[in-house]
C-alpha cells in the first residue's frame, strides 16, 4: 500500500537504521533526539544545528527574555551533560550542505561527512525579508534567534519611537513589550485586522481594542515600501499611500518561510513545506521531516495537508517520529494548540480555527475572559481563548476524543466542559 507520498507504508527497513542524523537542533530536533533515547534507540545519534551553544527555547524571546524574567542561560533546553550522558553527538555552529540519498551522507560545514541510517529534517524556517530599500540600516531589526532579541537589547535604550511591521503574533507581542516600557509604538499591517490569517474576527477585535487602550497605533491596509534613512540609520517607514510613520526602531515580522531548500536539492517532494505523510516520512522512507518544514495531512483538517508554526507541533512530530524509527509506528493525530503572551492577555488556540463557518461565544468579552468555540457546520473545528485556560485544556482533550459538542452547548455556561471529558471516578467497593 503506498501513501500520498507515493512510498510504501511498511517501516521495517526504518526500525533496522543504527544512525540517525538530525538536521536542526532547535526544539523539534532536540526533542527527536531526547524522544529516540526515550524510546529506547541504542544506536549513534547525531544533532546538527547551525547557531553556536546550546538548543534553547524561542518563544520566551519576544516575552520574558527581552523584559529580564528570564536570561540567555535559562533559555537552554538541556545543559551539556544532557547530551554527553544520553550520547548523543552534538554538531553546533556546522550547517548542513548537502544530502546524498543514494549514499545515504550528509556533508557539513566543517568538512565532516556523516552516514545516516535515517534522517530527519528539523530545519524550521526563517523570517521573511521584506523586498524594500533599507532593510539592512541600523535600526531595523527582526526577532527570531537569541542573536536577534540581544540586539533588540542592545537598541532599546537608545529608541524613541517604535514601527512594527506586521500585527501577527511576535509583532504584536513586541508592540506590547514596548508600550510597557513607555515607547510610542506603530503597528503596521497590510490586512484589515491584526492576526487575520489565525483569529476569528470577534478575537481579532478583542485583541485590537486591547492594544489601542494601552497605547498602540494601528495602521491597517498599510504596505511599507521603502525604509526611510537619516545619517545612515532608519528614522521611519514609508507607506504605498506616501505617508512616513517615525521610528528609530523598526520591527519588521511579517511572516517566515520553510526551510526546504536542503530537501528540495536532494529530490525530496515539497508543497509548501517538505512533504510528509501521516507518519511524519517524506517521499523517501530513510527521510523524515518536523515541524515548521514539514507539510503533513491533518485529521484537524479533514486529511488536508497543513504546515503549522508552533513548538507543540515539532515537539509532538519528533516523539511520533522517534517511536517510529524504534518500531512502533502510529499515524500523527496530536492536536494543535498555540499561544501568545501579549501584555495582560494570555491567547491560547486549540485546533485548526480558519476555515469555519460560525463562532458562539464563551463568557463576556469585557470581562477579559472568554473563549470563541469556532465551528464548520455543526462540528467544532478550534477554539481560542484569552486567560480562560480551563476552556482551553478542555477543548483540546474534546478534540482529540472526537466528542460531540454543539454550538449551544459551548455558549452554555451551565455546561462543565472538563466534565465531559473527565472519566468518572469508579464506585467504591465494601464498606
Amino acid at each position: 500500500m503506498e501513501d500520498a507520498v507515493g512510498h510504501s507504508m511498511n517501516t521495517s527497513d526504518e526500525t533496522q537504521a543504527t544512525q540517525v542524523v538530525i538536521i536542526g537542533a532547535g526544539q523539534g530536533g532536540y526533542q527527536a533526539a531526547a524522544s529516540l533515547r526515550d524510546e529506547g534507540f541504542a544506536g549513534t545519534i547525531h544533532l546538527i544545528g547551525d547557531e553556536p551553544g546550546l538548543p534553547y527555547q524561542r518563544p520566551p524571546l519576544s516575552k520574558a527574555f527581552l523584559t529580564g524574567e528570564v536570561t540567555a542561560a535559562n533559555l537552554a533546553l538541556r545543559q551539556e551533560t544532557f547530551f554527553t550522558d544520553k550520547k548523543i553527538e552534538t554538531h553546533f555552529g556546522v550547517r548542513a550542505l548537502e544530502v546524498d540519498r543514494a549514499t545515504r551522507r550528509v556533508r557539513l560545514s566543517d568538512v565532516t561527512s556523516l552516514a545516516y541510517g535515517h534522517l530527519i529534517f528539523a530545519t524550521g524556517s526563517r523570517n521573511i525579508r521584506l523586498p524594500i530599500p533599507g532593510m539592512d540600516l541600523p535600526g531595523v531589526v527582526q526577532l527570531r534567534s537569541l542573536s536577534d532579541a540581544e540586539d533588540i537589547l542592545r537598541q532599546i535604550d537608545q529608541a524613541k519611537r517604535v514601527v512594527v511591521i506586521g500585527a501577527g503574533f511576535i509583532g504584536l507581542e513586541f508592540a506590547a513589550f514596548t508600550i510597557e516600557r513607555g515607547l510610542p509604538t506603530s503597528v503596521l499591517e497590510a490586512a484589515e485586522r491584526p492576526m487575520a490569517r489565525a483569529l476569528s474576527k470577534v478575537m481579532s477585535q478583542h485583541f485590537q481594542d486591547s492594544h489601542i487602550s494601552a497605547g498602540v497605533v494601528f495602521e491597517f491596509g498599510a504596505k511599507a515600501i521603502r525604509i526611510v534613512e537619516e545619517s545612515g540609520r532608519a528614522i521611519g517607514v514609508e507607506t504605498a499611500d506616501g505617508r512616513i510613520f517615525e521610528g528609530d526602531l523598526i520591527l519588521v515580522g511579517v511572516g517566515v518561510r520553510p526551510n526546504v531548500e536542503l530537501a528540495a536539492e536532494a529530490g525530496l517532494r515539497i508543497e509548501n513545506g517538505i512533504l510528509v505523510d501521516a507518519q511524519m516520512t517524506t517521499s523517501d522512507p530513510f527521510i523524515s521531516a518536523l515541524g515548521d518544514c514539514a507539510a503533513y495531512p491533518s485529521v484537524y483538517a479533514g486529511g488536508d495537508i497543513v504546515r503549522i508554526e508552533s513548538v507543540q507541533n515539532a515537539v509532538d512530530h519528533a516523539r511520533c517520529i522517534a517511536a517510529r524509527i524504534v518500531g512502533k509506528p502510529a499515524p500523527y493525530k496530536a492536536v494543535p494548540w498555540f499561544w501568545s503572551d501579549q501584555g495582560k492577555l494570555k491567547l491560547q488556540i486549540a485546533g485548526l480555527t480558519s476555515p469555519h463557518t460560525q463562532t458562539v461565544l464563551r463568557g463576556d468579552p469585557t470581562s477579559g475572559s472568554f473563549s470563541v468555540f469556532c465551528f464548520n457546520g455543526d462540528q467544532l473545528a478550534g477554539v481560542e481563548s484569552v486567560n480562560r485556560p480551563a476552556d482551553h485544556m478542555a477543548s483540546r482533550k474534546i478534540l482529540l476524543a472526537g466528542l460531540p459538542l454543539t454550538p449551544a452547548q459551548a455558549a452554555d455556561l451551565t455546561v462543565d466542559l472538563k466534565a465531559m471529558v473527565t472519566p468518572p471516578r469508579p464506585a467504591r467497593q465494601g464498606p
